[in-house]
């Protein structure tokens, strides 16, 4: 049966990516005309077909190989080999490593008191300027994500984080420039020499980073870079395993966050309820530790919401190595499979009302009731995100921080407008008023 879709434009899907706002955008027109399976163009690949049926995906969960030209823009980051793409016979030791790490416990516990200080650090700042005007809380909260990130994959072997900080947002900048053909004003050239100065910067410091471990004979399997080591891996791919860590971890922890205060600045009652159980948890202390997270279970469901409404990552895709049937379709080898994780999100089949915020979607029988693909935030099968435990502790860390010192009211009179740019962005940052909390447990509440 023939696959339904919007007829074959000479421009190979450009004008209709760009008229609809973007590619997020652009998935859910789509699957709301043409239904749960979806044959599109997208530039770079010939056959694309975007599933948003939870139970569809089912038939997807075992590809392990990710269409290289749409990582092409990558590939300069890398000397190892573009990790967004390797073979599956190399990706799959590859990734069983850093679950190892990435995923444990004792990872977590290790580097939780130097996130909080961090987080500490940023809540300090914005008690300074309180009621000062509106903070922006995608620059802010995607820095701390990105000081966050190095200092679990760099520890204390770097002394410099801010120039790391620098290094990477230059780097970043540029190769998503070349990635979505931003406008590039006068001194293309010179910013480009930039980039390359700031990526061989953060290559000679990883080669520093490792050296220490080396040196050091680390054997502590929770440290990122002292696993790489002692796994044996090349140095050139424990370089670029950081890097890929950075790049992942970066943008979407922050986004991720400001996402979440947002939504809870429109919706007071959900706010307060945060608000009352992290006084419940907590008490006096402005932070949690690490065993509090479990007792947080509104947070996470609100943090969960959230990711649901604005997933951080909106879509992914994976190739197809042999034909696959997908319901009543069939799927030719080497077709691309397109994961819109926002229309997955939106589906109304399993997510009745699906644009309302309501965290209460998340209790553990509201998850029961619904397919396990329905809420894919970081992904799905061997190619999943490999630190979305990190990044859950990471964001309910420092949610608790913010939430328990502060309320957060939108700021009048600026429009949050989500765009696609690597992850779900707001196109002028979430602005948002930030006052101190009353003690007590009614702090949050709207006024």
């Amino acid at each position: 049966m023939n696959i339904p879709g919007p007829a074959a434009q000479l421009d190979g899907g450009v004008g209709a990516i760009a008229a609809a706002g973007g590619l997020h955008n652009y998935q859910l027109r789509l699957h709301a005309e043409y239904g749960p399976v979806v044959r599109f163009q997208l530039p770079g690949t010939e056959t694309t077909v975007s599933v948003a049926d939870p139970v569809l995906l089912e038939a997807t969960t075992r590809i392990n190989k990710r269409p290289e030209q749409l990582f092409d823009f990558l590939a300069p980051l890398f000397e190892a080999g573009n990790l967004q793409v390797i073979p599956a016979e190399e990706h799959t030791p590859w990734r069983r490593l850093l679950l190892s790490v990435l995923a444990g416990r004792p990872s977590h516990e290790r580097h939780f008191a130097r996130f909080t200080a961090l987080t500490t650090a940023l809540a300090d700042r914005w008690a300074d300027r309180a009621e000062g005007g509106p903070v922006e809380l995608q620059k802010d909260l995607t820095a701390l994500s990105l000081r966050m990130i190095c200092e679990y994959a760099l520890g204390g072997d770097t002394v410099d984080p801010d120039g790391v900080v620098a290094a990477f947002e230059e780097v970043l900048t540029e190769h998503l420039g070349r990635l979505y053909q931003a406008p590039v004003p006068a001194g293309q050239e010179e910013r480009a020499k930039r980039a390359e100065e700031s990526l061989a910067y953060l290559r000679a410091m990883l080669d520093q980073v490792v050296t220490a471990h080396r040196a050091s004979n680390r054997a502590d399997r929770s440290d990122l870079v002292g696993a790489l080591v002692q796994a044996g891996e090349r140095p050139a791919r424990i370089r670029d395993t950081v890097m890929v860590m950075m790049l992942a971890a970066h943008h979407t922890t922050g986004v991720a966050i400001s996402w979440t205060l947002h939504l809870l600045g429109r919706h007071p009652e959900a706010a307060e309820r945060v608000a009352d159980e992290l006084d419940r948890v907590l008490g006096d202390r402005v932070a949690p530790d690490y065993s509090d997270l479990r007792r947080l279970t509104y947070l996470e469901m609100t943090l969960k919401e959230s990711m649901r409404l604005y997933p951080p990552g909106p879509y992914g895709a994976r190739e197809t190595t042999e034909a696959l049937v997908l319901g009543e379709y069939e799927i030719p080898a080497g077709a691309t499979i397109f994961y819109p994780f926002w229309a997955v999100h939106m589906n109304p089949d399993y997510w009745p009302e699906p644009e309302r915020f309501v965290p209460e979607r998340f209790t553990p029988e509201g998850v029961a009731g619904r397919p396990k693909l329905a809420y894919i935030p970081f992904g799905l099968g061997p190619r999943s995100c490999e630190g979305a435990g990190l990044a859950m502790v990471e964001a309910e860390l420092v949610l608790a921080v913010l939430l328990k010192r502060f309320r957060f009211r939108p700021a009048p009179g600026h429009e949050v407008i989500p765009i696609e740019r690597f992850v779900l962005w707001a196109a002028d940052d979430i602005r948002m008023m930030v006052s101190p909390r009353a003690s007590g447990r009614k702090g949050l509440s709207a006024g």
